[in-house]
C-alpha cells in the first residue's frame, strides 16, 4: 500500500502573505471603529477646498488669469487630493504609536507571526484609508464645480498610480514617525510636516506668484512636482520634468521610510 503523502507545508512567502493579510483586516477594523481620527484629519483639506473656492475662489482666480472661480477649482482640486493624503497619514503614526505605546507590538514579537506583517498590515491598510479619502474629498471637489474633462483614459490611470505611489511613500515615512514618539500626542506632532508641507507648495498660488526668496522652499519639496504632475494629468495639460521628479521623491521617500521603519520595529526592545 502506497503511504499518503504529507500534506506540504506552507512557505515563507505564503506565511508572510497570510500573517500581512490578517494585520490588514485588524487595522481596517480598527479604522471602522474608530473612525473619529481619520475624520477630523479629513476635515482639514475639505474645510481649506470650501473656503478657498467660496471665499478666496473669484480673486484667486483673476490673480492665476482664470474668468472666473471655476479656474480656480480647477486648479485647487489636485493639490488639496495630495493634501488629503497627507492628513491621512498622519493617523498611521498615530496608530503605530498607540500599539508601540500599549505593548501590542511586545506581544506580536512573541508570537509565530512574520515579523514585518505588522508593518505591512499598517502600510496596506493606511494606502487604502487614503485612496479611499481622496475618492471623498474629489467627489466633493466635483460637487462643487470641478470637472477634468481633457484627460484621457491612460491620464486618468497614471494620475490614480501617482495618487497610491504618493500614498505609499508617505505611509512609510509616517510609520516611522510613530516608531519613533513615544505616545500618539507625540506622533501626531511629528507627522504635522504632512499638513505643513502642502501650505506651502503649488497648491494655492503658483510658485512664480510666491516672493522670490520662498520660491525655493516651494519648489524644491515632495508636494509641488506631485501636484504639478497630479494637475496636468487631471486637466489634461503639459508635465514637464514634474512627472519624474514626482516619482523620483516616491520612491525615494518610500525607501528612506522603508529601511527607517524596518530599522526601528525590528530593533529588539531595552
Amino acid at each position: 500500500m502506497s503511504t499518503p503523502l504529507a500534506p506540504a507545508r506552507p512557505t515563507r512567502l505564503s506565511l508572510a502573505v497570510r500573517d500581512s493579510a490578517t494585520m490588514l483586516r485588524r487595522n481596517l477594523l480598527h479604522a471602522r471603529r474608530y473612525p473619529s481620527l481619520t475624520l477630523n484629519l479629513l476635515l482639514t483639506p475639505i474645510m481649506l477646498l470650501l473656503l478657498f473656492v467660496y471665499i478666496f475662489g473669484d480673486t484667486m482666480s483673476a490673480g492665476i488669469g482664470g474668468g472666473d472661480r471655476s479656474a480656480y477649482i480647477a486648479y485647487l482640486v489636485p493639490g488639496l487630493l495630495l493634501m488629503t493624503i497627507g492628513s491621512t497619514t498622519i493617523g498611521t503614526a498615530v496608530s503605530v504609536a498607540t500599539d508601540m505605546n500599549e505593548g501590542i507590538i511586545a506581544r506580536f514579537r512573541t508570537m509565530a507571526i512574520h515579523r514585518g506583517s505588522v508593518l505591512i498590515g499598517h502600510v496596506a491598510g493606511s494606502v487604502i484609508q487614503s485612496v479611499a479619502s481622496v475618492i471623498l474629498v474629489g467627489a466633493v471637489g466635483v460637487a462643487i464645480g470641478f470637472r477634468s474633462t481633457d484627460a484621457t483614459a491612460l491620464e486618468w490611470l497614471a494620475a490614480f498610480a501617482l495618487l497610491v505611489l504618493f500614498s505609499l511613500a508617505l505611509t512609510w515615512i509616517a510609520v516611522g514617525m510613530g516608531l519613533v514618539s513615544p505616545n500618539a500626542e507625540a506622533a501626531s506632532n511629528n507627522a504635522m510636516p504632512l499638513i505643513f508641507l502642502p501650505l506651502i507648495s503649488s497648491a494655492f498660488v503658483p510658485v512664480d506668484a510666491m516672493p522670490g526668496w520662498f520660491q525655493p522652499i516651494a519648489e524644491y519639496q515632495p508636494f509641488t512636482p506631485a501636484i504639478e504632475t497630479l494637475r496636468g494629468l487631471l486637466l489634461g495639460t503639459e508635465i514637464g520634468h514634474n512627472g519624474w521628479l514626482a516619482v523620483a521623491w516616491c520612491v525615494g521617500l518610500a525607501v528612506l521610510g522603508y529601511f527607517w521603519s524596518a530599522a526601528k520595529f525590528h530593533r529588539d526592545p531595552k
